[in-house]
């Protein structure tokens, strides 16, 4: 392949499944973009069989070896390698091992995240959220409304504003894409809709901006302008590409098993010699009693590490 970090990164949406071999540090895709329906039932099994489908063939096609990560941005919250709850997906997702299972099916390094979230790391980084400081609110206006929060660029993973009730029922009942095509609705009466839907946002985190992603983003001239949101709202610029491009990004970015071991190595290390690593999964009490001051010699993945000492001068 090309210079640069590669990963393969895959979309899942209710409607289709997107994939590609993605340059993580240009944002750009190094292979043709893979597009197959979503099976229906969308059930955990059915998807990600034709998930690992699509990533032999991308692997296959791409050359990759098998080393080579994978990122799945999917409709889900996501913790542990598990999925927690089910939007626009078959709701046998809830509690399914996602990492586990896909792991084991396609023999690669495997990471998974939620949609939205994806698709907002890859517009902060390389599209229209760039620098951008404060608090930015991304959306995924598709089947559903997916949702991205960044404060001063750094991901609040798991944000569902398309699940918040609004008139008794998820918001994204009539704020997403879908609800426009599916109520046969102009674009000033579906404005109206998301409009209200972007005020309920604004009045509980009052973001610096809101960027509208999806594909319906490439027609935003049509319904931007008639927002009254209080808060600046743009379109994105990366669009249907965004999920592929951040899943890809979180892939290659996820601590590998040697990292991981390393920083437990550290972890015991610090153990042995009278240290403290803060935030790790087993930290140590100091050897010395009463120590008189705290040093931070290091900072790493498993946490800071943290060395006692006696302050006292010596005589």
């Amino acid at each position: 392949m090309t210079n640069g970090r590669i990963a393969i990164g895959v979309d899942v949406g209710g409607s289709g499944i997107k994939g590609a071999v993605v340059d993580v540090e240009a944002g750009r895709f190094r292979s043709t973009r893979i597009r197959v329906a979503t099976p229906q039932p969308s059930t955990p099994d059915a998807v990600l069989a034709a998930v690992g489908r699509l990533v032999k063939r991308l692997a296959r096609t791409s050359g990759l070896g098998e080393s080579t990560p994978v990122g799945v941005g999917l409709p889900v919250v996501t913790m542990d390698g598990t999925a927690k709850t089910a939007s626009n997906i078959d709701s046998k997702w809830i509690g399914y091992p996602v990492v586990e299972r896909l792991t084991k099916a396609t023999g690669r390094p495997i990471t998974i995240i939620n949609d939205a979230d994806a698709a907002g790391i890859a517009e902060m980084r390389f599209g229209v959220g760039r620098d951008r400081k404060g608090t930015v609110v991304f959306l995924t206006l598709g089947t559903g409304v997916g949702s991205g929060v960044f404060i001063d660029g750094k991901l609040v993973p798991n944000v569902e504003f398309g699940t918040m009730e609004i008139r008794g029922k998820p918001a994204e009942w009539r704020s997403a894409s879908s609800a426009r095509t599916r109520r046969g609705l102009g674009w000033k009466a579906w404005a109206q809709d998301l409009d209200e839907h972007l005020d309920r946002i604004d009045k509980l985190v009052w973001p610096t901006l809101i960027i509208l992603g999806g594909g319906v983003s490439k027609n935003g001239d049509k319904f931007i302008p008639r927002l009254t949101v209080r808060c600046p709202v743009i379109a994105a610029d990366l669009r249907n590409d965004a999920g592929i491009i951040g899943a890809a990004i979180v892939a290659a970015e996820a601590p590998t098993a040697a990292s991981e071991a390393a920083a437990e190595t550290a972890s015991v290390a610090a153990s042995a010699s009278g240290s403290i690593v803060l935030g790790a999964p087993s930290a140590s009490v100091p050897t010395t009693e009463e120590p008189s001051a705290l040093i931070v010699t290091s900072v790493g993945p498993s946490g800071l590490i943290v060395a006692a000492v006696d302050a006292e001068p010596e005589s």
